[in-house]
């Protein structure tokens, strides 16, 4: 037990202490607080810029009828033509010229929009939202039926979703914070397991390379050397991704006070909904109906009812079980071959459990207590995975237990079976190794 607390002392020193450690624990946090950060600065940005858009309406339905914006001022040229607007274009002031087309009644691409840039998409979207308004209101006027009537009958309809919890009490929830949180571990979980057991991978290769190995296996057994190298390199993993957390806190924390003091003030409710407005291409948001307020309300309460920290602490479990499950096969591949370049062959069927992960994890997101969803987060291969993005919505404890039981299992296992690889390939050399090669090893007896 010594030996292998010496090589997991090793392990997690030399990594933490190298260059790409330090670049990495301090780049990742910066990196994801701008992804935090900015597009909120460029929600509450305000585009100050008024745009004059020159409208050539040949059709005489829409003159005076596209409502003028803050930013956004129509300008109608009754008297002249859209080859004069255009051959005046760049001496003149306007962002970009309209044409409506006569026959705007009944082909919907009777409208050009000519400019020397590319339009945006919130003034595209103001043009075409504006004209179908006024061609709706016509239709129905030709027909006898008053618009305000139809305003009059239009419902909607929000559903809220309540938990009954087992002791009877209930706590608001929303299946689509839930969605979201579940990708996120999921892909994280995923992540984690790929980079940080390539760097198992890697490291036995370049000890095996270097003939380190030879000096080390002197003084310890291949599978105290195969665990203390696992263990370490996931606590250095571990380390990583809390300082991670820790500094991207700090960071967005400081950045907010110090240089967007406004963000801290505004009200969070009115970010989301401008930001979902915005990306609508509608510019009024005092507009707003309450239901959408309310929506959004109770995505913001329901984002409080998930229970952080049975996902903080099953996130820490399965990263660490799925870690140390595929840490122990991918150091047996390591042992294996002589290069990064022979893994290739040994690869495909470890990476295809965590592929069919993803694939799967579509499906659960979209039904959490389908049967698929309920053995692939049992399955251990795939649930470190698909149990996390499980559990968001709601798990009976009695199915996580038996989850992270039979992971534990599996990864005694699994790294019984890479020992016996592992003790034979690691003084392997020179030697292309196949996978009947590796069923004799593993029939070796001890």
């Amino acid at each position: 037990m010594n030996k292998i607390k010496l090589i997991i002392s090793r392990e997690y020193l030399t990594r933490v202490k190298k260059k790409s450690f330090l670049v990495m624990t301090i780049l990742g946090p910066i990196l994801f607080a701008a992804m935090m950060i900015v597009p909120a600065w460029l929600a509450s940005r305000e585009d100050t810029e008024v745009r004059h858009i020159a409208v050539v309406d040949s059709s005489g339905i829409f003159i005076d009828r596209i409502e003028d914006t803050d930013y956004i001022k129509f300008e109608y040229l009754n008297d002249k033509s859209i080859h004069e607007v255009k051959k005046d274009f760049s001496e003149s002031k306007y962002y970009a010229v309209l044409q409506i087309l006569p026959s705007i009644t009944y082909e919907p691409t009777a409208v050009h929009l000519f400019s020397n840039t590319q339009p945006s998409f919130s003034i595209k979207s103001h043009i075409a939202n504006s004209m179908e308004k006024e061609l709706k209101y016509r239709k129905l006027k030709s027909h006898g039926i008053d618009e305000n009537i139809l305003k009059s009958i239009k419902s909607e309809v929000s559903i809220r979703t309540i938990q009954w919890t087992e002791d009877g009490e209930e706590k608001e929830s929303s299946t689509e914070v839930a969605m979201a949180v579940g990708y996120a571990s999921g892909f994280l979980i995923y992540f984690f397991i790929f980079l940080f057991g390539a760097q198992v991978m890697r490291g036995v290769i370049e000890e095996k390379t270097n003939r380190i190995v030879e000096i080390i296996i002197s003084s310890a057994r291949p599978f105290q050397l195969m665990m203390g190298k696992i263990v370490g390199i996931a606590l250095v993993g571990l380390t990583q991704f809390l300082l991670w957390i820790i500094l991207t806190l700090m960071i967005i924390t400081g950045v907010k006070t110090v240089f967007f003091p406004e963000l801290g003030t505004q009200n969070a409710q009115e970010i989301v909904v401008q930001d979902l407005f915005e990306q609508e291409g509608v510019q009024q948001i005092e507009e707003l109906q309450p239901q959408n307020l309310d929506k959004i309300s109770s995505i913001l309460n329901a984002a409080k009812s998930i229970d952080y920290g049975v996902l903080f602490g099953s996130f820490i479990f399965f990263f660490l079980g799925g870690y140390l499950l595929y840490g122990s096969l991918f150091a047996a591949i390591g042992a294996a071959v002589d290069n990064e370049t022979d893994t290739q062959q040994f690869m495909l069927p470890i990476t295809i459990p965590l592929i069919i992960s993803i694939v799967v994890m579509m499906n659960v997101v979209q039904n959490p207590e389908s049967p698929i969803a309920f053995w692939f987060s049992m399955i251990p291969l795939t649930s470190p995975i698909i149990m996390m993005v499980r559990i968001p919505f709601g798990v009976p404890y009695w199915e996580l237990a038996l989850s992270m039981g039979l992971l534990v299992l599996t990864f005694i296992g699994s790294v019984w079976l890479a020992g016996k690889i592992y003790r034979t390939g690691i003084l392997m050399y020179g030697k292309k190794t196949s996978y009947k090669e590796l069923w004799k090893w593993l029939r070796y007896k001890s």
